[in-house]
């Protein structure tokens, strides 16, 4: 079944954020029982802890006006066919936080041609990540597969 990134582009991840790529894997994103499809709506609270993530082991080896990259979490060496959980995290996981407005939320894959063996070159900053730049500096090329959802502020509950 061929993958599409149709989804990625009237989401404008791709364009705003990442480069056109041939989907190469199939991604799998669950927070909690509640899985990640391009565009669907996921609340902060169900965010906040790490999301199970997943790449399909037989898949083929791999709205604001200025974008503002924010970097949420970076894992490394994830064993082939594994969750994100068996691999090196960088980053910390942090959930999603928009201050107002609906935001997107994107996992990128990328393949790994090796290990990091000491790490990867991270970004100074969470604020003004760029995903572009951070996978060009760690020489690794296009992603092989992208997921996105979006989020908003949850309505503060009022105390009497």
């Amino acid at each position: 079944m061929a993958r599409s990134v149709e989804p990625l582009v009237v989401g404008r991840v791709i364009g705003d954020v990442l480069d056109i790529f041939t989907p190469a894997a199939e991604l799998t994103v669950h927070y909690s029982t509640k899985q990640v499809h391009n565009g669907c709506d996921i609340k902060p609270s169900s965010a906040a802890d790490k999301p199970h993530v997943m790449v399909d082991p037989d898949a083929p080896t791999p709205s604001e006006p200025r974008l503002r990259e924010w970097l949420h979490w970076i894992v490394v060496d994830i064993p082939e066919g594994h969750d994100a959980t068996k691999g090196r995290e960088m980053v910390p996981y942090m959930g999603p936080q928009p201050p107002t407005g609906i935001h997107r939320y994107i996992l990128v894959l990328f393949k790994q041609e090796r290990a990091t063996e000491g790490g990867c070159q991270l970004p100074d900053a969470r604020a003004n990540f760029s995903t572009r730049q951070f996978a060009a500096q760690n020489s690794l090329g296009l992603p092989v597969a992208a997921v996105y959802f979006n989020s908003q502020k949850e309505p503060a509950v009022k105390k009497r």
